[in-house]
């Protein structure tokens, strides 16, 4: 598709003609902006260009879809972050933003500036937020469809082109929320069957069940699961796994007699030394220590 810019004045007499539907569509484009090249290019008219070291302030909301290439975005509630293919980002009225291509790859940007009464209503939905500007889309036909038709609209300026264009803006926000719904909703799912699997850890802390047998057993790749249990847990499933029998180890040293090499044997431990060694050096102290230590500090409190 061929680069198009348009940059709407509010108020003069050919938007005044036009029933005022809510939503006020003030500039339509696609660019793209080659490698080597400093971005923001010079046709951006002196309301929009910015320098980068000092970013901007617009009085308007902006919906930009990174196609192609890879950069750099930063805000205001933010701090910069990586760009890839098929993010969106939105700019909200009077954050301070900026955000420019990589040189050596540069990008392909579609964006749409609007504003009114139902724009706010629109961008006050849960799924968008200043504080959390970035909604990864991917590619998608669908959106690029109706990003072409809004340029066109806008392009031919025909009788009632601005509020066609603005249901076609609502249609693009509408993709984009759906997007970030099954996005939460994946998400969601993904916690459910991690917090499903970390139950059976817990259940069958004895047995010494393998990570691959619970990822078979909860009917995903062993692969996904090792990502999405470290994703959310901050562990891999082998080291929460053995931090659950260190601790169960631990409370048994103090609450019960049994030997040492007992303890190891009911937690699944191979052998006596092989647990003393996992045990001191996630508590600090070797079992036998830890449980004189603990008797210790029990004397003395009954003194």
């Amino acid at each position: 598709m061929d680069t198009f810019r348009k940059y709407i004045t509010p108020g003069t007499e050919a938007d005044a003609k036009q029933p005022d539907w809510g939503i006020s569509i003030l500039n339509v484009g696609h660019y793209i902006h080659p490698a080597g090249k400093k971005y923001p290019d010079a046709v951006h008219p002196d309301a929009y260009f910015f320098d980068y070291s000092k970013g901007r302030v617009l009085s308007e909301y902006q919906l930009v879809y990174i196609a192609s290439g890879t950069g750099t975005f930063e805000a205001e509630f933010i701090g910069k972050v990586d760009v890839q293919p098929g993010t969106i980002f939105f700019l909200y009225p009077g954050i301070w933003h900026r955000f420019k291509p990589d040189e050596k790859n540069g990008w392909s940007e579609y964006w749409v500036g609007f504003g009114g009464s139902y724009a706010n209503h629109l961008m006050k939905q849960d799924c968008f937020s200043a504080e959390h500007p970035l909604i990864y889309m991917g590619f998608n036909a669908e959106f690029i469809n109706i990003f072409i038709q809004l340029i066109d609209t806008i392009k031919f300026d025909g009788m009632g082109s601005n509020q066609l264009a603005g249901c076609l803006t609502i249609q693009l926000l509408g993709l984009v929320y759906a997007s970030a719904l099954l996005k939460l909703q994946s998400s969601s799912r993904k916690a459910q069957i991690i917090n499903n699997i970390k139950y059976s850890i817990h259940e069958n802390l004895n047995s010494d069940i393998s990570p691959e047998k619970l990822a078979e057993k909860h009917n995903v790749s062993y692969a996904w699961f090792r990502k999405s249990f470290k994703e959310i847990t901050g562990q891999s499933p082998g080291q929460y796994q053995l931090n659950l029998k260190i601790q169960k180890a631990a409370k048994m040293l103090l609450e019960t007699d049994l030997g040492i090499s007992d303890i190891a044997y009911q937690n699944g431990f191979e052998s006596e030394y092989y647990f003393s060694r996992l045990f001191k050096s996630k508590m600090s102290l070797s079992p036998s220590r830890y449980r004189k230590e603990f008797l210790n500090r029990q004397v003395n409190n009954s003194i």
